[in-house]
């Protein structure tokens, strides 16, 4: 059991949190939740070790392994991929070079009946002892089995790191974590970068091969299927729930629910009695009442509601202008990066109004679909774009697209039209840019913010083809929830590249799957077509064990 005790963050003389405290046992799977700033990720570091707390402490076994992914890492660029996963190793593999060395000592020895001689057989004796207590592994069958769960293709093993998107890399180092067995897996927004057959097998590993978790992630899907437990961090303590993220949002309602009621009777409770106050202070027979009733409200303990943000405004997209019947047409359409071919002979269109996914693994030829649309890169075969289309596009890299010398406000008030300039600074507050913000130059801003910032951007462009590349990556849930009812009021065409299930429940209505050098029509929405590929691969595993 790993436990915290009265952790307390200070600075600047403001305290993020005070005295908080929880154990975390075997196999808990602990979603870390709360607002933006409330203190999840600080908390986090903590108990990894990589940042001190004002006061409190985190205690665990001395042999306890604490791994921590945080969200941003690069690997080592002068290995290969296998050769940085297998790192995961490199204390066993140094171990045993040690007793090969000191076994080389002994036998070039010839004073058998010296101290030293008898110091160096007890250092081997010592040092085999744990080399030998280690399970059995190998380690090679480890290594691979983590890196082709994660995504990766055999082909890839020998790449080196350096060739590899930031992405990559993290889904690297999560390899060298998991492959480390450790005791409590710390995690912090994992599945950035993973598409949805990476996210399905982690989710299997997580459940079934991990021991605890503690994750702090944007994507409900993942965390509701993941954990069993919900730790929410707000006004700076905690709230510990036994259930999963769904259960606690319930329950959490039920709790604030609670609170305001005894808030409203305690504000009664103390307009009355100050109303007694006002009435018959100076009148000497009532004098020793007024004073206690003074003294009992200075003692009163006041109840207080905890924060809810409340500040979502229902956004929506300006009206689409009419296009063609059939936005999008794609006839035997080919894509190759010189020997490499991305997919072949593509044909398939997309009507006026409809809602598409694009899915698949990465690599597969979603993003460059999405560029052969934009007229970025060239291809063979036959694409046509319909009458009158204006396209909406948010790439991966949008939030990098931004003027870094404009303020925020100005970054929003160069697009804005007619009435909407002059709600502006609604708009901004709904992303949760607070009137402290409006200000700040786009270059100072975080990625997350920068993200939300290019998101608001495209809100209020007239367009009616919609092309969305991972719009939600850094976005947390509220902003995701604002996103989501824009784009389900949105009356045009829309296309989305994504991995996040729970984003597209409700949003989609046919699937093209990228995979195998192919595009697969699916008419059905993001839930059939997961349970159907769930199917698929339980098949392809059953036919890989009789191998």
């Amino acid at each position: 059991m790993i436990s915290v005790d009265g952790l307390t963050v200070e600075f600047g003389g403001t305290t993020l949190f005070k005295d908080v405290s929880f154990a975390i046992n075997d196999k808990d799977r602990i979603a870390l939740m709360g607002k933006n700033g409330a203190g999840k990720s600080t908390l986090l570091k903590i108990i990894a070790g990589t940042k001190s707390a004002s006061r409190g402490k985190v205690s665990s076994p001395r042999d306890a392994v604490i791994a921590y992914l945080p969200q941003h890492l690069l690997a080592e660029d002068s290995r290969t991929v296998f050769e940085e996963a297998a790192q995961a190793f490199a204390h066993v593999f140094e171990m045993q070079h040690e007793i090969e060395d000191l076994n080389n000592q002994l036998s070039s020895r010839t004073d058998y009946e010296s101290a030293g001689y008898y110091e160096l057989i007890e250092q081997v004796s010592a040092l085999s002892e744990k080399f030998y207590s280690i399970e059995e592994i190998n380690y090679d069958a480890e290594v691979e089995k983590i890196l082709l769960g994660l995504g990766f293709v055999r082909d890839d093993f020998n790449r080196p790191t350096g060739e590899f998107s930031g992405g990559w890399r993290m889904r690297i180092e999560l390899a060298k974590i998991l492959l480390q067995k450790p005791d409590l897996l710390l995690l912090d927004e994992p599945t950035n970068h993973m598409d949805i057959e990476s996210i399905q097998w982690f989710e299997d590993f997580l459940i079934n091969s991990a021991k605890a978790v503690i994750v702090i992630s944007h994507d409900r899907a993942f965390i509701d299927n993941i954990t069993t437990r919900t730790i929410e961090v707000t006004m700076g303590r905690i709230y510990d729930y036994k259930v999963n993220y769904s259960l606690y949002l319930q329950l959490r309602g039920e709790r604030r629910g609670q609170q305001q009621k005894q808030f409203d009777e305690q504000q009664r409770f103390i307009a009355d009695n100050q109303d007694f106050i006002d009435r018959f202070r100076g009148t000497y027979s009532k004098t020793n009442q007024v004073q206690s009733r003074v003294k009992m409200l200075e003692k009163l303990p006041v109840i207080v509601v905890d924060e809810e943000d409340n500040s979502a405004l229902r956004l929506k997209f300006p009206p689409s202008p009419r296009s063609g019947s059939y936005p999008v047409i794609l006839e035997g359409m080919s894509k190759s990066y010189g020997t490499h071919n991305v997919f072949a002979n593509a044909t398939f269109s997309i009507e006026r109004g409809e809602r598409v996914a694009f899915v698949g693994k990465n690599g597969e030829g979603k993003s460059t679909m999405v560029k052969s649309l934009m007229g970025e890169t060239e291809y063979d075969g036959n694409l046509t774009l319909g009458h009158n289309i204006m396209i909406g596009y948010f790439a991966q890299n949008e939030a990098s697209l931004l003027n870094e010398e404009n303020t925020v406000f100005q970054t929003i008030d160069d697009v804005a039209k007619g009435d909407v300039r002059t709600k502006i600074k609604d708009i901004l507050g709904a992303f949760m840019f607070g009137g402290d913000s409006w200000n700040k130059k786009v270059k100072v801003l975080s990625g997350g913010e920068r993200t939300r910032l290019a998101m608001i951007k495209l809100l209020l462009e007239p367009v009616n083809l919609l092309i969305l590349d991972e719009p939600t990556n850094h976005l947390d849930m509220k902003t995701k929830d604002i996103l989501k009812s824009a784009l389900q009021d949105y009356d045009g065409t829309l296309i989305l590249v994504s991995h996040d299930r729970d984003f597209l429940d409700g949003l989609v209505t046919k699937v093209f799957e990228f995979g195998n050098k192919q595009v697969k029509e699916h008419l059905c929405d993001i839930n059939s077509f997961l349970a159907k590929k769930k199917m698929d691969t339980l098949r392809e595993l059953e036919r890989s064990g009789k191998k």
